[in-house]
């Protein structure tokens, strides 16, 4: 008989120095994909890492040797451009092994730039943007019917909130009641072209999602503390969806890249690569950036 997973609920909170080692060796991950090769989406994925590692290591309630099992928790990277962290996270986990990593975007390799199923831990091919909440929804609604005690978490963009689908899914899940489900906006700032302020305001966003009914909290999003204590304490109101406004640096870890649109879409040099992980090492040791 297949065990049952213990919800993450019922488990003590992972340590933050735990969660800070694991944050750290994601994020060399990510460098590391991003150097050579086809390079990567780096900014948007770096700035989420905090956000991953909390739901991965202390948030959800996932099994690496039973991704399929029927109570798990469901996460959606409705981002889907931020590829590169979700497996740098999913192999961190031990969902695969992270020598599969060094693979990302070659022939053959089942890690490719937006996720796809074929990738363990992986719920649903995402990254057309706007329609990641609206899968949430789903998923939070089939919990319901099922009496699930299963949660459902979606990564947004906040460039992705453009979109109009992305309120229609925000107006129906409180509009259902869907506590089950807990929204995480990573407001890096950025978009493609630009700052997200001066192509399309979101401004107040907190009083926006509000206004469609749900539970807000923001919060520093590269704050190990302060995303691990709100992730842990959802839902923040019965009957209400909530929402986290993670407010990010695009590129964080990497200071000559960090707040910068053109941290984007990154193909690191050696030498960029070796200048990145001294980053890191400093940063691991308390010696601050560069």
């Amino acid at each position: 008989m297949t065990a049952v997973l213990e919800p993450a609920a019922t488990r003590a909170p992972q340590s933050l120095a735990e969660l800070t080692g694991r944050a750290r060796r994601i994020r060399q991950h990510i460098v590391d994909v991003c150097t050579g090769g086809e390079g990567g989406h780096l900014g948007g994925s770096l700035s989420l890492v905090e956000v991953l590692t909390a739901l991965y290591f202390d948030v959800l309630t996932v099994d690496p040797e039973r991704p399929q099992a029927p109570e798990r928790d469901i996460f959606l990277l409705s981002k889907g451009h931020g590829a590169v962290g979700l497996y740098a996270t999913l192999a961190e986990r031990g969902f695969f092994d992270p020598a599969e990593l060094a693979g990302f975007g070659r022939p053959g390799s089942r890690l490719m730039a937006h996720p796809v199923c074929a990738v363990p831990g992986v719920e649903m091919p995402t990254g057309s943007l706007g329609h990641g909440l609206a899968l949430g929804v789903g998923f939070a609604l089939a919990a319901r019917l099922d009496r699930s005690p299963r949660r459902t978490y979606v990564a947004l963009g906040d460039g992705e909130l453009q979109e109009g689908s992305v309120w229609e899914a925000a107006a129906g899940a409180a509009g259902l009641g869907l506590d089950q489900l807990t929204a995480v906006v990573d407001r890096n700032g950025f978009q493609l072209t630009g700052v997200t302020e001066q192509i399309c305001p979101l401004e107040p966003l907190a009083d926006r999602w509000r206004s469609f009914g749900w539970a807000v909290r923001e919060v520093d999003g590269n704050d190990m503390a302060q995303v691990q204590s709100a992730l842990r304490a959802a839902p923040w109101t019965p009957g209400r969806p909530s929402v986290l406004i993670a407010r990010t640096v695009k590129g964080a870890g990497v200071p000559f890249v960090a707040d910068r649109v053109a941290s984007h879409y990154v193909r690191f040099t050696e030498r960029q690569h070796a200048r990145a992980s001294a980053a890191l090492r400093r940063q691991a040791r308390g010696d601050g950036d560069d």
